[in-house]
């Protein structure tokens, strides 16, 4: 029992720090792309084309990336799932095996002695 409360705190507290993490992108996001059309504006890297907007749109898919990952992807995939999984697997091996072990079995008693 004392296990799983601790695999629950550690799940709950990897999940908290997956979302701090994902807004903390967010914010600095914002900020970046704020700074990034400003420097764009006002020329201060020295390039004439709108290149601010290509960075935050490549900014703007990692972003989207990292959300899928923290709300979906994690959220659906975690170690409940990871254990069905293993069993589902395991289960599925176990069935192979005796099917051959069945054949086997069957493939001995037909041999002519």
């Amino acid at each position: 029992m004392e296990n799983e409360q601790y695999e629950q705190y550690e799940y709950a507290r990897k999940r908290l720090n997956q979302k701090k993490s994902l807004y903390f992108h967010f914010v600095l996001f914002l900020l970046g792309s704020v700074f990034l059309t400003l420097g764009n504006h006002f020329k201060v890297f020295g390039f004439e084309s709108n290149w601010s907007l290509w960075v935050i749109t490549t900014w703007t898919f990692l972003f989207i990336l990292h959300f899928i990952k923290v709300f979906i992807t994690d959220r659906f995939m975690n170690k409940n799932w990871e254990k069905e999984q293993i069993e589902r697997l395991v289960t599925q091996q176990k069935r192979k095996i005796s099917q051959l072990q069945t054949q086997i079995e069957e493939d001995s008693s037909i041999k002519p002695q």
